[in-house]
């Protein structure tokens, strides 16, 4: 178990937005604080969050959602994405971008700087894989992705 205010080489090319086709499958869980004080848990996958570098990411998330609501509220969230073998829990401190009035596909954007990552594995097991999922129309989705990691970067 590791702790640090940067995410790892490995886990950062897992977010660093290129080979999408290769990754699509990947999912993560996005966990916030509702306003009544109750966890609360969305997915995300490679095409909503992108990694600018080891110590900053930036995020997409669909509008009126409870958890863009929870973020705007808050500033505060935790990636918990499982990769290689390993368990990433990323605290995040963010904050709103501006709307893209161009954007083809509208989204509530944040910058987020990594506060502290811990790393988990277990000495008495090996953690295979995390959240996955299957694209229903993976060219659709894989050009909005592209498309939503383009505009996150600008």
């Amino acid at each position: 178990m590791t702790k640090q205010n940067e995410i790892s080489t490995s886990l950062y090319e897992l977010l660093n937005g290129l080979n999408l086709e290769d990754k699509q499958h990947e999912a993560m869980m996005l966990l916030t604080v509702t306003e009544d004080q109750w966890p609360h848990t969305a997915m995300v996958s490679v095409g909503e969050v992108v990694a600018l570098d080891t110590k900053r990411l930036r995020l997409a998330l669909w509008p009126g959602t409870i958890t863009a609501g929870n973020i705007v509220r808050s500033g505060q969230a935790t990636l918990v994405a499982i990769h290689d073998g390993v368990a990433h829990y990323v605290r995040l401190r963010l904050s709103r971008l501006p709307e893209l009035p161009l954007a083809r596909h509208p989204r509530e954007r944040f910058t987020a700087k990594v506060v502290a990552v811990r790393e988990d594995t277990a000495k008495y097991a090996d953690i295979n894989s995390g959240v996955t999922i299957t694209l229903k129309d993976p060219v659709d989705v894989l050009n909005r992705w592209r498309e939503t990691i383009l505009e996150l970067q600008e």
